[in-house]
């Protein structure tokens, strides 16, 4: 596969799956009553109103080409909590709305190559296949990450108690700077945690289709 081409594929799924990422965000909220995200105009398939240069395109491109797991974010969805039914735990619900897309994405991607024989091939339908799966787990394992702004930090908070709450709202505007951190400075040992959250999934997979 020649790496151009290769990470022209890479774009597109990472297009694709970043932008059902953020409409299942924006959607989700909208249904439980915000309607910040619809005036934002986020709930588009425009992948311009959602992606992060950096975070969106640079990172997982980088990431690619040196062969580690592919992961990124977007652009957060504004969401007003106030007026989200259920407070902050309507706020989990719309925070895992995210991931929960990229992890039905990458089942679809796995069952579709597998009775395809996609999985099992090693030409360009192969390699198609393999990236829906592969950067759409990842961009689920990243975003569960219990670290601010990323989903996971939405979902522990809901289940954590008032002064633990505040504690992470105090500590809020440290957490990008944690995850830039974690992918630079422990970039080895993330990886490495990353690669074995996204093959024990795999196993899952696996396990599903009797293999």
């Amino acid at each position: 596969m020649d790496s151009l081409f290769g990470a022209i594929i890479v774009i597109v799924v990472i297009l694709f799956s970043t932008v059902l990422h953020e409409l299942a965000h924006g959607f989700t909220a909208y249904k439980l009553g915000d309607r910040t995200a619809k005036e934002d105009g986020r709930l588009t398939l425009n992948p311009l109103k959602h992606l992060d240069p950096f975070m969106s395109v640079i990172l997982p491109l980088f990431l690619y080409f040196l062969g580690g797991p592919v992961f990124g974010g977007a652009k957060p969805v504004p969401v007003n909590t106030r007026n989200l039914k259920g407070g902050v735990w309507g706020m989990a619900l719309v925070a895992f709305a995210g991931p929960a897309t990229n992890f039905l994405i990458a089942l679809s991607a796995f069952l579709v190559g597998h009775f395809s024989g996609g999985l099992y091939d090693s030409g360009l339908w192969g390699f198609v296949v393999s990236e829906f799966v592969l950067i759409n787990l990842g961009f689920m394992v990243f975003n569960l990450l219990p670290i601010p702004p990323l989903d996971g930090s939405r979902i522990l908070y809901a289940l954590m108690p008032d002064g633990v709450r505040e504690l992470m709202d105090r500590g809020e505007k440290y957490g990008i700077v944690i995850v830039y951190a974690l992918i630079v400075i422990g970039g080895g040992i993330f990886s490495s945690i990353m690669i074995g959250a996204i093959n024990g999934i795999l196993g899952g997979f696996y396990w599903i289709i009797g293999l």
